[in-house]
């Protein structure tokens, strides 16, 4: 049996790296036993190398099950620049390429095999691979699998059939977004033997949250971008048709901005998502439902110009925000329209009402965070019962904390005002009776004749839109689908109207000041540090010559090495083999491909 030792080994000669992190050498331990394995660990925390080791030190071929094609072709890619024998099976390989890969599987000349769990519970799969040796079974993104999870995928409930099909090899079920509940479920539905658990933190420091009420979308996201100009992000939208026109907006504002979402055929899509891996300071604008699975260490921003359906799926999109460890921002603004149309969706979905139910909980408990008035942190954490103590310093909250105030009478009189006019109408027409204003509708209903007309001028509609959200947020009023989002009191009102509670509301600044993560301004080119004048030459001559070599071996830049290496380098300009081999994220196989040229980039500038 290998031993840990093995793999410290295949670290460091293999991927260039001294020592394990976190919990990696534990899991790794467990797996080269021969034990199954339930990891959750935030995204960038270094999940691939938990299965990939053991996978390669173990006897036979390693297996990732995986949703996600693009992040298979990008980890295929990066071991395969490693010189490990990586390939996948997924729709985008030709019948021809395919039958090359099964020949591969019956020479044994590949390592790790990635495969999309459809094409894995097929007969004729299976019977090919129960005919290898396998070393490892690592299911990824394993929160598909529970109907608790917030991207449930109906392929996962089939993947309990591997125990049955491969005994005695190893699983290992990962994922950085499940709560305690959907981490139970992992485990039963994949029917995992006695695995052990382990559970990372799920706090990413590097980034900065913040959510702003939504005022106008496109102002606030071009200010927000111009914090972070020629810098990877993406912007996240509910539509296709958002998609295509804001990237259209942002492109005719002269940024370069691509669209991405399951509408497009799939020749542009991998186009667009080519141009993102490889291009420096593209924008990525997606669907929220469309799930990109990349790799790309260095985006900088990730935007909600939407609401996620939850906490989950916000903490896993936000996650592909810097992923090198460098300052990041996670940037939303939502408002109430973006409430009243998620409820209208959850209502007209034809999923059991069961399932209605969890993803109103979720959306709930998304919409609470959103106006939170203490740390933001700490309310995401709380959600996935990571507990911390102390403020974060490096959200929204904490750098700007929200006054509240006492709303109990603005409240009441908003309570009032739906309440007599019938709980028929929308936010719109509401406010209009409660600031006097005498329209068409008014004057059509007579409800210039109520006594709440008029009651609530000393509030702006944009102040009465706030209260109208977080009052809804909070559950004392809701949405009513069939009446065209007519508003509706709950049970949970009756002691407001009376008067038997107070309500502090969280005040919504007009023009909330936005801040850029550390170091944003000076960093262009995703540096872990400043890079001084004298510095400079070198720097970009060794990010040239990654450049004409990722060209060269047509992958992504960072395929070849991250910023952190060439940082490294340009630090210690090592100008021997042995030197180079000394560098964080070189191993014995880059060394051999790349070594001679950047060797001769750093003595040129000697």
């Amino acid at each position: 049996m290998a031993s840990l030792v093995e793999a410290q080994q295949l670290l460091q000669s293999t991927y260039g790296y001294e020592a394990f992190r976190g919990q990696q050498a534990d899991i790794i331990s467990a797996a080269l036993q021969g034990d199954d394995c339930m990891v959750l660990m935030p995204t960038g925390g270094g999940k691939s190398l938990c299965y990939q080791l053991p996978a390669l030190l173990r006897d036979g071929l390693g297996i990732v099950v995986s949703p996600l094609i693009a992040l298979m072709q990008d980890q295929v890619n990066a071991l395969q620049q490693l010189g490990i024998n990586a390939a996948y099976l997924n729709s985008t390989l030709s019948i021809e390429e395919q039958q090359q890969i099964n020949r591969q599987l019956r020479k044994g000349t590949i390592d790790v095999l990635y495969i999309a769990p459809e094409r894995l519970i097929q007969e004729r799969s299976l019977q090919l691979l129960r005919q290898l040796k396998i070393s490892l079974i690592a299911i990824d993104e394993a929160h598909c699998v529970s109907q608790w999870g917030h991207d449930f995928r109906q392929d996962y409930l089939s993947l309990h059939l591997l125990r049955d099909h491969f005994p005695g090899v190893p699983r290992m079920a990962l994922t950085a977004t499940a709560d305690q509940r959907t981490r139970q479920e992992i485990v039963e539905r994949l029917q995992l033997d006695n695995p052990q658990r382990f559970v990372s933190g799920f706090d990413r420091p590097n980034i900065r949250y913040s959510v702003q009420p939504k005022t106008d979308a496109r102002k606030q996201l071009i200010k927000f971008i111009a914090l972070h100009r020629e810098e990877a992000g993406i912007v996240y939208c509910m539509s296709r048709k958002k998609v295509e026109a804001t990237a259209d907006w942002l492109s005719s504002r002269g940024l370069k901005a691509l669209p991405y979402h399951a509408g497009l055929s799939a020749e542009l899509r991998a186009y667009h998502l080519e141009r993102f891996l490889r291009e420096e300071g593209v924008i990525m604008v997606a669907t929220i439902a469309f799930g990109m699975g990349i790799d790309k260490p260095d985006v900088r921003f990730v935007v909600h110009l939407d609401l996620p359906k939850s906490m989950e799926a916000y903490y896993q999109e936000t996650g592909r925000a810097g992923r090198d460890g460098e300052p990041a921002e996670a940037w939303m603004v939502y408002g109430l329209q973006d409430v009243v149309r998620l409820g209208q969706m959850m209502d007209q979905s034809q999923a059991p009402e069961q399932q209605k139910r969890i993803e109103r909980h979720k959306l709930d408990a998304l919409l609470g965070w959103c106006e939170i008035t203490e740390c933001r942190r700490h309310g995401l954490l709380d959600y996935f019962d990571d507990h911390r103590e102390g403020s974060c310093g490096n959200c929204d909250v904490c750098l700007n904390p929200p006054d509240t105030w006492d709303a109990t009478v603005a409240a009441q009189k908003l309570l009032s005002c739906i309440y007599r006019t019938g709980q028929r109408f929308g936010a719109g027409h509401v406010i209009d009776v409660l600031v006097g204003r005498s329209t068409p509708k008014v004057k059509q209903h007579h409800h210039e004749e109520l006594s709440t007309f008029g009651i609530g001028r000393d509030y702006s509609e944009q102040k009465w839109r706030s209260v109208i959200r977080q009052l809804m947020v909070q559950g004392f009023i809701k949405s009513d689908v069939e009446q065209f989002g007519a508003l509706h009191l709950t049970e949970k009102s009756r002691p407001l109207l009376r008067s038997e509670m107070t309500l502090f509301l969280r005040e919504d600044l007009p023009e909330p000041q936005l801040q850029t993560s550390r170091r944003a301004s000076q960093r262009k080119t995703g540096l872990a540090e400043d890079v001084s004048d004298a510095d400079r030459a070198l720097w970009e001559a060794l990010r040239s010559c990654r450049k004409e070599l990722a060209e060269e071996h047509d992958v992504p830049p960072y395929v070849i090495f991250h910023d952190a290496t060439l940082m490294e380098m340009m630090q210690y300009r090592p100008t021997t083999v042995a030197e180079l081999l000394n560098i964080t994220g070189i191993g014995q196989a880059k060394l051999d491909r790349y070594g001679d040229e950047f060797l001769e980039v750093i003595c040129a500038a000697q």
